[in-house]
C-alpha cells in the first residue's frame, strides 16, 4: 500500500464557483461567504509568530468552543475560520472593514 496522498486535479483546483450564487433584487450576484477549510489535509503551510498572550487567548477560545458550544476544533481550524471572516469583511466593506480600521490604529 502506498502512502502517497491523493491530490486533486487541476480541474478541481481551478473550477469556477460563481455559478451557484443567488441573484439579489438588483440582478447582481452577492459574493459567496468564505468558509475556513475544515478537518482535511492541507497542502500549503505558513508560519505565524504570536505572543504568549495571543496563543493563550486562542487556546481559551478553542476550549470555550468545546466546553460551551460543543464544537471540538483545533487551533488551526479556529484560525482558518477567523481568516475567512476577516477576508469577507474586507471584501464586503473595504475602507470600513474591521481589518482596515484596526490596522490604521497601529
Amino acid at each position: 500500500m502506498t502512502r502517497r496522498p491523493s491530490l486533486p486535479g487541476a480541474s478541481e483546483l481551478f473550477r469556477l464557483t460563481t455559478g451557484d450564487r443567488p441573484v439579489d433584487e438588483s440582478g447582481s450576484q452577492p459574493p459567496a461567504q468564505r468558509r475556513g477549510t475544515g478537518r482535511q489535509k492541507h497542502s500549503t503551510k505558513i508560519t505565524v509568530y504570536v505572543s504568549d498572550e495571543e496563543l493563550l487567548a486562542l487556546e481559551h477560545a478553542r476550549l470555550a468552543l468545546r466546553g460551551e458550544h460543543g464544537l471540538a476544533v483545533d487551533r488551526g481550524r479556529v484560525v482558518r475560520e477567523a481568516i475567512a471572516i476577516v477576508l469577507d469583511d474586507l471584501e464586503g466593506h473595504g475602507e470600513d472593514s474591521l481589518l482596515v480600521r484596526r490596522l490604521r490604529e497601529q
